[in-house]
């Protein structure tokens, strides 16, 4: 059975920047990251990233294409367009995985045709777009439809998939339930926790409610073949040292439960 990689995404070290996520990346362990794309430029740049690959020795595993608020206008408005570049992007730097969120409700001709869309490009290369599950947005007592189609990537025919329990927390969704409905159309972990808040908190595994060893645990029993990425928010950390220990805390963490740490 191959040993499962275990990622640092780049959005894990802010407020620092993408250069800083390989420096620690490298230095803790970590068998590659996965770049965010987000307003910083060097995200932005397959030359720039190739160089700190090479650089740290760390490679680069997967590339998180521009879908959040704050990064609307990264490389475009146009949603097909970020997904072509992520794809060259992905391909350029040797990275398997493209992860992506489903379209807001507001897109409408992007998702009307995500779905159809994303299975024709899939068929283009051999590059995975692993699409994320989401959440309910919450206006007070109020559910608000944010995605079309919806937060629950079970309820369509995605090839990949990411499985993100920081987002579990937040629908109130069984992540162990979720990653066995998917079965072989997992490709992807985004690891962290969540307390059940409406808020996306993205703890430090073992920091809140969810099932983190547990799904990890189940997920080397039935030989997974994808990549477990730590992406947390350290930005609460009082120092750059304290960050450190808490991405190092992750890393431990998802190696003893995937069954690489030994006594």
């Amino acid at each position: 059975m191959s040993r499962v990689p275990v990622a640092l995404s780049t959005s894990s070290v802010f407020p620092d920047g993408t250069a800083a996520a390989f420096e620690v990346a490298s230095r803790l362990g970590y068998d590659g990251v996965e770049v965010m794309v987000m307003t910083d430029a060097v995200s932005q740049d397959p030359v720039a990233l190739r160089r700190l690959s090479d650089h740290y020795a760390v490679p680069i595993l997967a590339v998180h294409a521009p879908c959040l608020l704050v990064t609307q206008r990264v490389w475009g408005t146009d949603p097909w367009a970020k997904l072509v570049r992520a794809r060259e992007a992905a391909e350029e730097l040797g990275a398997s995985t493209v992860v992506v969120h489903p379209p807001f409700r507001w897109q409408r001709d992007y998702s009307r045709e995500f779905v159809a869309g994303l299975a024709r490009m899939e068929g283009e290369t051999p590059i995975r777009f692993a699409v994320e599950n989401m959440y309910p947005w919450r206006a007070g007592s109020r559910e608000v439809k944010a995605y079309s189609p919806g937060w629950d990537v079970r309820d369509e025919d995605y090839p990949h998939t990411t499985l993100d329990l920081s987002h579990t927390a937040v629908s109130g969704t069984d992540a162990r339930d979720m990653a066995h409905d998917l079965g072989d159309r997992l490709a992807h972990i985004h690891l962290a926790d969540g307390s059940g808040s409406a808020r996306d908190e993205h703890l430090i595994p073992g920091r809140g409610t969810q099932p983190c060893a547990e799904l990890l645990t189940d997920l080397a029993g039935r030989g997974f073949d994808g990549t477990v990425v730590v992406e947390v928010s350290t930005r609460r950390a009082v120092d750059r040292a304290a960050r450190e220990a808490d991405l190092a805390e992750a890393l431990t963490f998802a190696r003893r439960h995937l069954g690489q740490l030994h006594a």
